[in-house]
């Protein structure tokens, strides 16, 4: 097999250990009445489903689509009904299920589909009794899926903060400080609305520590940000002040009668909501990466795992995993007739746009490798020299940016390629291109919509 070949292999295996359906499965079992729900680091909970006079199901992010059709699979009619939020075209088997309602909605950018989403699920969470038990199945992706303004504040404004938050490179919780105070349902408003139901959180993270506030913007989880964390978040970004993309006044307003007292703070932990809340995490980042790493020792790999999450600005991690390449290749070509190497690593990037090109963050660190060999001054030809090397970064979802890319690889390939064709490649990283560049060199990952997401999964192989 080519290192091509074997690198996808120990991606997919990654992918498919994120699998919803795999996960539900593996994690939620039925004997009669007794529901027993696992968690990856908490022990096991058993649910008696005959205390309970109804039981309802939500799901939203991503991953919703297989993870209520296997949730389903188990419960079955003893669910009574549920709003399913799924990407358009992705609806699951589930949606056929009596009392079932399917509602698409997009991501990144919210529309009035997703506003609808979260009124349908709002108006079932507030018809839930004492004596209901309400699922929530969550995953990465639901913040933009299932997005309701406060009022006073248009959902384009709303969309128009997000947008910007993103571009100048906040990471996923600083977007979601801001989001979870200006919105009706995020920031465990949810829980509240459903109170003094009974209510489950089963939940796919995609973001670094499994940060259950952070997920979907914790919309059935207690939030400890407040409005002045909100407003420090716009300041950090030049949003807050005037300027050039100010927060438009509505969203201003909202913060500042939040910070005033004049309308409430999101739910706390004190509050009597999540004394009836349990969670469970089935699904993250690690898990990814630990089928990956068994895959690749099954190939005959000697693999090395970070032991922290890729976090920070894309470019940045780019020039360490270069450094890491030539280091490791210096190294090989000391020990002659070692063992191949794979290193693996996960976690979230954020990138700052600047320019006008396509692209997303998995394809700007691929290509930031690629700069910094290019114009390193260890003469990367003379040490890669003789040695078979693949670099590739993707997201688990199947997405990355604005592209149909899940997001790209480098090898002697592509390096070549791009001499060959006189490709500028600091030039296109410089206009934020790495679609533009990758589409013309190859290197290109299109596995499509995966209706999973646990962050991105790299590897960088050698041998």
């Amino acid at each position: 097999m080519t290192l091509k070949d074997i690198a996808e292999r120990i991606w997919r295996a990654g992918l498919d250990a994120a699998a919803p359906r795999r996960l539900i499965s593996d994690s939620v079992g039925i004997r009669g009445n007794a529901l027993e729900i696992a968690g990856l680091s908490r022990p096991s909970k058993i649910f008696d489903l005959s205390a309970y006079e109804n039981i309802y199901l939500i799901a939203f992010g991503k991953a919703a689509p297989g993870m209520a059709a296997a949730f389903m699979e188990i419960l079955g009619r003893r669910v009574l009904s549920g709003v399913v939020v799924a990407l358009p075209g992705e609806g699951p088997p589930a949606a056929d299920a009596p009392g079932i309602r399917l509602i698409e909605a997009p991501h990144p950018l919210p529309d009035m589909r997703s506003s609808e989403a979260a009124r349908e699920i709002l108006t079932l969470a507030y018809a839930a009794s004492a004596r209901d038990l309400v699922f929530i199945l969550l995953s990465g992706g639901g913040s933009a899926q299932v997005a309701l303004p406060l009022p006073g504040i248009s959902l384009e404004d709303k969309s128009r903060i997000g947008r910007a938050l993103m571009l100048r490179g906040a990471d996923i919780t600083e977007l979601n400080i801001v989001r979870k105070h200006l919105s009706a349902i995020k920031g465990g408003r949810l829980a509240e609305a459903a109170f003094p139901a009974e209510v489950v959180n089963i939940v796919i993270s995609d973001v670094i520590g499994d940060d259950l506030e952070t997920i979907a913007s914790g919309a059935s989880y207690w939030d400890s940000s407040t409005y002045e964390d909100a407003r420090r978040v716009l300041e950090k970004f030049g949003l807050w002040e005037d300027g050039p993309a100010p927060v438009p006044a509505t969203a201003r307003q909202i913060i500042e009668d939040g910070l005033a007292g004049r309308i409430p703070e999101t739910p706390k932990k004190d509050h009597p909501a999540f004394e009836r809340v349990s969670s469970f995490i089935i699904g993250d980042n690690a898990l990814a990466l630990e089928a990956a790493r068994r895959e690749a020792e099954k190939l005959g790999f000697e693999t090395q795992v970070a032991a922290a999450p890729d976090q920070g600005e894309a470019r940045l991690a780019a020039k360490a995993y270069a450094r890491r390449l030539l280091d490791l290749a210096a190294a090989r070509k000391r020990q002659n007739g070692s063992r191949p190497i794979c290193v693996l690593s996960g976690g979230e990037l954020t990138v700052q746009v600047k320019g006008s090109g396509r692209g997303g963050r998995n394809q700007e660190f691929a290509l930031g490798v690629l700069s910094e060999l290019a114009r390193s001054e260890r003469t990367p030809a003379s040490i890669l020299e003789d040695l078979d090397w693949f670099v590739a970064s993707l997201g688990t979802d199947g997405i990355d940016g604005n592209t149909e890319a899940a997001g790209a690889w480098i090898s002697p390939l592509n390096f070549t390629r791009a001499r060959e064709l006189g490709l500028d490649v600091q030039a296109l990283l410089n206009d934020n291109d790495s679609y533009g560049f990758f589409s013309r060199a190859g290197g290109l990952i299109v596995p499509g919509p995966t209706g999973t997401n646990v962050m991105d999964l790299r590897l960088m192989c050698l041998r």
